[in-house]
């Protein structure tokens, strides 16, 4: 199958031919690790997950190598552990900030059904690489130091700015270059920084006195070198790291390896709003990942991200996620009890991959364009309604990494047996995976809930170690059921009846220990629903 892919460089799309097609290898530039992770955050991450899974489909698993880096060394770090936690060396401070937002950013991502990628470096590890590479480009003439600090003297490279393909009065713009002294040039850009006092700070490459630490720009360069050699396939990342980190990657590598190309291939994906706005905290529109599965399934999440061309700007919005999470309920009754369920045990057990049809991979190899492969699901869908494609839809939705059902949803995890299953496959799934959620989130109030309401469905809800729920059936004493509730509100407007108000309010009471909440009506009837 020929896939084609947009290249940012040329600005053209074009067919793609791994330069080994036994070591196909991207690089996409990672999270910085200060704060929970947001919803713009994980459009790349899911982008490049399903890029990944189909060159490993394409190529071999054993073949594709997917870095993506984690910066753990930022001024919004030292920023983030000085205000969390000021009575502790900086340095502490930053260790425990790092391994906390590192921690929340993998099990949200994984919570979104997203592969890990082969290599994950962190930039505090690599440090003496990219001294190395800074040693190099300051022998070569491509950089200098001046004022313990070492920058790239970007006039030594006379296509600097074709990535982004911006005039200097833009570039200047556009990198908020600092007014330095001692720059040679406003765009040269820092390599390498004195540390300030209690700042992260390592010996200084070039002979410099004065410990310091890395720029943004270099640690990227270094990682993929290390991990993919001086050219390599795909770089990948949102679009608003064209310019200046992308355009000043490439001015690194090319310069430090006299290398025409640093990737043949770089994909950006477009810029997310949030109900037609720009995301901005200032604005009251910033969401995080976390914030999302607090109410919304993974899967559902990564579904409604994905009916967007990755190039394109997405407005996410409530209505574009209640969509997708009406058309995923549906698509999950006809999942449970199916052989297509036996099929995906039968797979995970024995590790097999799913094996996506030709069309759904056609549609892929088109620059990505997932849009059209969620319409062939949908046309498959229909298909699996009437008895046809059911077992081949449902490896195309594992394929797209809609099915991962231990990451957060209830696919596998709801485990319903006998004739229970059939009836409450649609109605108990949603519930589930918002206990799922609330679960893996830590957030007690979704879990109470959402116990409550499969409670009175019938089911009691067991959590397991691996958090994956088990679905039991109730016995008659445990169950929540319509008869035992419409006793006692039958009991206790008769009690009001009597003017026996303590013996009401006793019976409410009770009933509000099982969770269900009274509405009382002035035509003097009563209704009830579970508490949400």
């Amino acid at each position: 199958m020929e896939l084609k892919l947009y290249d940012t460089l040329t600005r053209e799309k074009r067919v793609f031919t791994p330069l080994d097609p036994a070591r196909v290898r991207m690089y996409v530039c990672g999270p910085t690790v200060y704060d929970f992770a947001h919803i713009g955050n994980a459009r790349p991450v899911i982008v490049f997950d399903v890029l990944f899974r189909l060159l490993r489909h394409l190529y071999g698993a054993d073949h594709v190598t997917y870095v993506r880096n984690i910066t753990d060394v930022d001024d919004k770090i030292n920023a983030r552990a000085a205000e969390e936690y000021p009575d502790l060396p900086l340095n502490e401070a930053i260790r425990r900030v790092t391994q906390t937002t590192d921690k929340q950013f993998h099990e949200d991502v994984a919570a979104l059904g997203c592969l890990p990628p082969t290599v994950e470096p962190r930039a505090t590890e690599h440090i003496a690489a990219m001294k190395a590479l800074i040693e190099r480009l300051v022998a070569e003439g491509n950089a200098y130091v001046a004022e313990k600090h070492v920058l790239f003297r970007v006039a030594s490279m006379p296509d600097y700015g074709r990535l982004s393909k911006r005039s200097l009065d833009e570039m200047i713009a556009g990198a908020r270059v600092e007014v330095a002294p001692y720059k040679r040039d406003p765009m040269d850009f820092v390599l390498w920084k004195p540390s300030k006092p209690g700042e992260p700070a390592w010996p200084s490459p070039c002979g410099i006195a004065t410990p310091g630490r890395p720029g943004w720009h270099i640690e990227c360069s270094a990682m993929a070198w290390q991990y993919l050699g001086e050219t390599f396939d795909i770089h990948g990342g949102g679009i608003d790291l064209v310019f200046p980190h992308h355009e000043n990657e490439i001015a690194q590598t090319r310069c430090a390896f006299h290398s025409p190309l640093m990737a043949n291939f770089w994909m950006h994906n477009g810029f997310l709003q949030v109900e037609g706005e720009k995301m901005a905290k200032s604005a009251g529109n910033f969401v995080t990942i976390r914030e999302l599965l607090e109410n919304w399934p993974g899967p559902v999440v990564r579904f409604a991200m994905l009916q967007t061309h990755y190039r394109q700007p997405v407005n996410w919005t409530m209505e574009r996620l209640e969509q997708s999470r009406h058309e995923m309920d549906n698509w999950v009754g006809f999942f449970h009890g199916s052989e297509a369920e036996h099929d995906y045990q039968i797979r995970k057990f024995t590790k097999t991959p799913p094996q996506p049809t030709q069309d759904l991979v056609a549609a892929l190899g088109d620059d990505l364009n997932t849009p059209s492969a969620i319409a062939v699901l949908r046309r498959q869908f229909s298909d699996s309604a009437f008895g046809g494609l059911t077992r081949e839809f449902f490896q195309n939705c594992e394929f797209l990494g809609l099915l991962e059902a231990e990451k957060i949803g209830a696919l596998e995890g709801s485990r319903v047996s006998g004739s229970a299953r059939a009836d409450l496959a649609f109605s108990a799934i949603p519930h589930v995976m918002k206990l799922r959620a609330g679960y893996a989130n830590g957030i007690p109030e979704i879990v109470k809930t959402e116990t409550l309401v499969l409670r009175h469905m019938g089911v009691d809800p067991v959590i397991k170690k691996d958090g994956f729920v088990d679905l039991q059936p109730l016995s008659e004493a445990a169950a929540l059921n319509e008869k035992k509730i419409d006793e006692l509100i039958s009991a206790r407007k008769a009690a009001r009846n009597a003017k026996n108000f303590s013996e009401a309010d006793r019976i409410r009471d009770e009933l509000n220990e099982m969770g269900i909440e009274l509405e009382d009506h002035k035509d003097g009837t009563t209704t009830w629903q579970v508490k949400r």
